[in-house]
């Protein structure tokens, strides 16, 4: 038990002593809950390939930051944590900037292309300040990296004109970043094991998104935070469609371990809802939009062919995988690619980005709570 943890629950009373108690002893159970569900997500991968050095999947070190930070707030200094809130705090207003349509065309209507790559330069170094300055931990080297990478993300298409060759490098450009990981050694923790590259991987997300739709004016068919029914069924279908042939290939490539999840039924469920909500948000939200809004599109338009661009792009796709526990697994860039095709698929059929996200958020999810 954690030594956070209350003693006893305080006795049945109506008075306001044992009220006010009731209520710390409530909140601080649930904190200590929360932080041991936490550090469950946090645990390290158990499937059949072992854990290798070096490169490792974006995802899995999202979803593992995101828990090792809960887990972790315990023993955040009390002076560092409030500048960690508002930064977390900015940094999600600012990330659901490009995704809701009404507040990116405002921007729009509002500001010239070199203005708007200047504010989104800007607001790249901002949830960085607002924690680094007050918990100590500010570098102007790390600043002037985060300006460096945002000017880079932000400016392209006020610099570049739209070409396919333009076009294809600049997904090339946001990939690199992902599969290099520069934000762990750019993003100083005030707490050893306090992991906040996060903040980094949120930041380039949201540029590139922001880029893409307000400055080059590209197009992603259904793009946002909530799919509607259509979306949904397609979404679950194509999952369902998947399980059992992404079940007989990861066994054929001996990826396949099932790891009953710890806990009872409803810290289980927390732990899958959690998950479903991060992956659906943050990792799919950003694969399915370039990935299927952007490039399988292209591919269908380019050798005309909707299908022929699906399985391109599904190629892709797993390539992107190869540094998944070591590069290069080119076992789970193979199942990657399968899985792909199934994301594809639920774009091709509702030419919606949201329909993606929800089969790819839920293979996530049962990979990650189940077989990880």
């Amino acid at each position: 038990t954690s030594r956070y943890s209350p003693v006893c629950e305080p006795a049945a009373d109506n008075s306001t002593t044992v009220t006010l108690w009731r209520y710390v002893y409530w909140s601080s159970a649930a904190r200590v809950s929360v932080a041991r569900a936490a550090t469950r997500l946090a645990r390290p991968g158990g499937a059949s390939c072992a854990r290798a050095r070096g490169a490792v999947n974006t995802d899995a070190k999202m979803i593992q930051m995101l828990a090792a930070w809960v887990a972790n707030l315990q023993n955040i200094p009390a002076t560092a944590l409030v500048p960690l809130v508002a930064a977390f705090v900015t940094e999600a207003c600012l990330y659901a900037l490009p995704v809701i349509e009404s507040a990116r065309k405002g921007l729009e209507r509002r500001l010239s292309p070199p203005a708007l790559a200047l504010l989104m330069t800007a607001s790249a170094a901002l949830p960085y300040c607002l924690y680094g300055l007050p918990a100590g931990v500010f570098r102007l080297s790390s600043l002037a990296a985060i300006l460096a990478l945002a000017s880079a993300a932000s400016f392209w298409f006020v610099f570049f004109p739209r070409r396919p060759a333009i076009d294809l490098a600049y997904i090339a450009l946001i990939a690199a970043a992902m599969l290099l990981y520069p934000f762990q050694r750019i993003y100083g923790t005030p707490a050893p094991g306090l992991p906040l590259a996060i903040l980094g991987q949120l930041m380039w997300t949201r540029l590139a998104i922001f880029e893409c739709l307000a400055i080059a004016k590209m197009h992603a068919e259904g793009f946002g935070f909530l799919p509607n029914r259509r979306e949904w069924a397609a979404g679950v279908v194509n999952f369902l469609l998947f399980l059992p042939a992404g079940a007989l290939a990861a066994s054929a490539l001996n990826l396949l371990r099932f790891h009953p999840p710890r806990g009872d039924g409803r810290m289980t469920a927390l732990i899958a809802a959690g998950t479903f909500l991060g992956m659906l948000w943050v990792v799919a939200l950003r694969e399915e939009f370039f990935f299927r809004g952007l490039v399988q599109r292209w591919l269908g338009r380019w050798l005309k062919n909707d299908w022929i661009g699906l399985a391109a792009a599904s190629v892709l796709f797993g390539l992107l995988h190869l540094s998944f526990r070591g590069f290069p697994n080119w076992r789970f860039a193979i199942l990657a690619t399968l899985a792909g095709v199934f994301y594809g698929r639920a774009y091709l059929t509702t030419r919606s980005v949201r329909a993606a996200m929800v089969a790819h958020a839920l293979v996530n999810t049962v990979w990650r709570v189940f077989f990880w």
